[in-house]
């Protein structure tokens, strides 16, 4: 799939999958992806079932950590701190 299919936030998100599974040898968990994004949980349900749907991963309903993604990984964006999080952890 293109890199084009996504947009510039889908694609954070898809890179922040990639690397949180790469660096922990186990996908992420929803309350990951808000920790790192600092968004509400409900935003981040949403994003992984638009990602779903779009083709782009894979998950179980119901399942933890259950994503897979569908992207290859040289096809990802690079992975850019948010915004609101520019300072040293």
């Amino acid at each position: 799939m293109p890199a084009q299919a996504y947009t510039d936030k889908q694609g954070q998100y898809l890179a922040f999958i990639y690397a949180y599974t790469t660096i922990h040898r186990r996908p992420p968990a929803e309350a990951d992806l808000k920790d790192f994004f600092g968004v509400s949980s409900p935003s981040v349900h949403r994003m992984v079932v638009a990602l779903a749907d779009c083709g782009l991963l894979t998950r179980e309903p119901g399942r933890s950590r259950s994503i897979r993604l569908q992207v290859p990984p040289e096809e990802l964006p690079v992975l850019k701190q948010p915004a609101d999080r520019s300072q040293p952890l």
